[in-house]
């Protein structure tokens, strides 16, 4: 197993969900973990979770969805620590809404929280890898296309352009070092809901080690 100690991992939407999970198992295997949440007491609970087991995570409140606070974040743990060597993008708002009923600020806020967030994300977090010589990218999105999901149009079509924009950044970003990579959550009952957030945890893992430092551009089903 890599040694993950000396690495910096910036996970947004790490207050809940698969997100949790996710900054949680790198806290577990030694890593040092910027967790973003636009709620600080969803971070609190983060924060306690990585006390107890001996992991090393640092909260940042944010709106991913804002580029200053964007451009904020990023300031924030690269004065903090130095440098971001991996960030995973898992910021999601989903409404619960047919299309013909949909409000037209829920469909913007959608866009902005999913895709344009992760966006500003990636660009900004893929600038400070590309002058540190690489680091690695992970989106999270819902089965990478397979399914459509009910009363959930916005939310199905700003993961699916995420899709899109990972297959994009890892064809650009690969230049300089970046490999960009998508994991698909999946839908599942909320019985089944903690497994698949630990399988998603693991593969999100897998592709930061070194056993995968050859891969870009993966698009990976959790099903």
């Amino acid at each position: 197993m890599d040694d993950l100690s000396q690495k910096i991992v910036l996970v947004t939407g790490a207050g809940r969900g698969a997100g949790r999970a996710v900054a949680e198992a790198f806290a577990a295997r030694g890593a040092t973990v910027a967790a973003n949440d636009i709620s600080p007491i969803n971070l609190d609970v983060v924060a306690e979770n990585a006390a107890t087991s001996g992991g090393r995570i640092k909260t940042y409140v944010g709106d991913v969805a804002k580029k200053v606070a964007v451009q904020s974040l990023i300031n924030q743990v690269t004065d903090d620590w130095g440098r971001i060597d991996a960030l995973v993008n898992s910021a999601a708002v989903e409404p619960a809404s047919p299309l013909l009923d949909m409000d037209e600020w829920d469909w913007h806020r959608v866009l902005d929280v999913n895709l344009t967030g992760a966006f500003l994300m990636l660009q900004s977090a893929g600038r400070v890898m590309r002058q540190q010589g690489g680091g690695i990218i992970v989106n999270l999105v819902p089965l990478a296309g397979r399914e459509s999901l009910p009363d959930r149009g916005a939310y199905l079509a700003s993961k699916m352009g995420l899709v899109a924009l990972t297959r994009q950044a890892a064809l650009e970003l690969g230049a300089f070092g970046i490999r960009v990579h998508a994991v698909g959550t999946g839908l599942e009952s909320v019985a089944t809901v903690p497994a698949v957030e630990m399988d998603v945890a693991a593969a999100v893992l897998s592709l930061c080690c070194g056993d995968s430092a050859h891969l870009n551009g993966q698009i990976i089903n959790i099903a």
